[in-house]
């Protein structure tokens, strides 16, 4: 797998900590390993000079929509990216709040991507099913092409993880890959 360092950027999605009551990001021994292997592509990428950007949930309690199907879960204010990650510490690091399952939807993410060059994305995070997928169909939609590194995703809420990476390779073209494949290509 090749992956030129000037069109690519690494895209993560609601690996979260929350304070409060929160009714979906609970730690959990899955969740540990999606958040090992997603640091290690973003300590790659910050070391290759990739753009990492955070997406993540930034729900307004009794406004946004997703609040009505999942309960309170990621609210603005009590919802963070996973510490482990270092967001905001890399000199390319952009973190863009999102109230819906698509990073794209209502957003700037794709401003900033077109203003950095980007062309490819890799994408980690979670729910591969929900958010994950949604991104990478806007992302599909809007020209992008997208590397998924599937042992950094994962799905614990709707359907299965298999169903999703297929779904990613059928319906998006996306390259599937381990974080070891994509560290190796980074470095």
């Amino acid at each position: 797998m090749h992956i030129d360092a000037k069109s690519t950027a690494v895209l993560v999605i609601d690996v979260l900590v929350t304070q409060g009551d929160d009714t979906l990001y609970t730690p959990s021994p899955e969740e540990a390993r999606v958040v090992e292997n997603a640091t290690r592509i973003v300590d790659a990428a910050r070391a290759a000079g990739l753009p990492v950007v955070f997406c993540d949930d930034a729900h307004i309690p009794g406004v946004d929509q997703e609040l009505l199907l999942w309960g309170e879960h990621g609210i603005r204010g009590r919802a963070v990216p996973n510490p482990a990650l270092g967001a905001g510490s890399g000199e390319r690091d952009f973190i863009v709040p999102k109230r819906r399952y698509s990073g794209f939807f209502g957003t700037d993410l794709d401003l900033l991507l077109r203003e950095l060059g980007i062309k490819t994305l890799i994408a980690v995070g979670e729910d591969t099913n929900i958010c994950v997928l949604h991104t990478l169909a806007d992302a599909y939609f809007l020209g992008y092409e997208s590397i998924v590194a599937e042992d950094a995703t994962r799905t614990f809420l709707c359907g299965t993880q298999e169903a999703g990476i297929e779904h990613f390779q059928k319906c998006y073209g996306s390259v599937i890959a381990t974080t070891d494949e994509v560290a190796a290509a980074l470095a």
